[in-house]
């Protein structure tokens, strides 16, 4: 099996994080490769690698077998957008603040190292949204967490009308609106109000941002939905992100389509962590923090 690794640089201790990652795949037998990212400063690294090592983060995930993303959740979905194109599953080793989406802790290297050599693991897919927005000539977006809707640098609200399966559903002014996949659903979305969705459910939450109504609440459609937002502002520009990294601005008014994605993101999973584990130990679901009583757990 080869291994490709995606590190962010900008982490401190992050090549000695890699270098002893890399170290410990040699003493398993384990093969990999390195993004190039990490090439310009690479005398940092503890062990020496061979150039050849160092490919380009598409071709890295071409030619590996499983991806691995080194830092947070931000590198971690940086990460899965390259390699969804490719069909390639990935672990993220948290080194970040969060890191929800990781899989394993850093310090838990040498058993998530025994659980791949001997095939122990899973791979989920997890859905993905795209978007399209009519009149304008931009890339189809991709969204593994969530597709953002915002007024950018206006003060003001912008006006928000939504349509599922061309049926009209509302209008209404807000600061925004957040369409989130079940994986984003504990991201962006969570802090606005909308809901905690397995992933293993197909749905896509629809959440505005500040809303300026009471009546106005987050909304949870079936994913073989087609779902248009039509978006005006008084302002020059509409801003449109994916994942909080790619964004994009445009003219109002503005459209845009939403749907579910043909092709799944690949999760690695491994007996390290669970779901639900993870909501409890990092999100604290489920504790009431009045008495430190866990409802289902006991005491902890």
């Amino acid at each position: 099996m080869k291994l490709g690794i995606i590190a962010n640089v900008t982490k401190e201790n992050v090549f000695e994080v890699v270098s002893s990652f890399i170290s410990k795949l040699k003493d398993n037998g384990l093969d990999f490769y390195l993004s190039d990212s990490l090439f310009s400063q690479r005398h940092l690294l503890k062990i020496k690698v061979a150039q050849n090592k160092f490919l380009n983060d598409n071709k890295l995930c071409q030619k590996s077998d499983m991806v691995i993303s080194i830092g947070g959740d931000g590198t971690m979905l940086a990460t899965a957008y390259t390699a969804q194109f490719y069909d390639k599953p990935v672990l993220g080793l948290n080194f970040g603040k969060l890191g929800f989406l990781a899989e394993v802790n850093i310090n838990q290297m040498d058993n998530f190292i025994k659980e791949i050599k001997k095939g122990n693991y899973t791979i989920e897919e997890r859905m993905i949204i795209t978007g399209k927005c009519r009149g304008h000539k931009v890339a189809q977006f991709y969204a593994i967490n969530d597709l953002v809707i915002d007024k950018g640098a206006w003060p003001k609200m912008i006006d928000i009308t939504i349509l599922v399966d061309n049926e009209y559903i509302a209008t209404f002014a807000a600061d925004g609106l957040i369409a989130a996949t079940p994986t984003g659903s504990t991201g962006y979305s969570i802090s606005v109000g909308g809901p905690i969705v397995s992933p293993q459910a197909e749905v896509i939450t629809l959440s505005p941002i500040s809303p300026h109504s009471l009546s106005i609440r987050p909304l949870v459609l079936p994913s073989n939905k087609e779902i248009k937002i039509r978006v005006n502002s008084l302002y020059k520009e509409v801003q449109v992100n994916c994942d909080g990294q790619r964004v994009f601005a445009f003219s109002p008014p503005l459209e845009i389509k939403i749907k579910r994605s043909d092709r799944p993101f690949k999760l690695v999973h491994t007996s390290l962590s669970s779901y639900f584990g993870t909501l409890r130990t990092k999100l604290h679901w489920g504790i009431d923090l009045r008495n430190n009583i866990s409802k289902d757990q006991g005491e902890i």
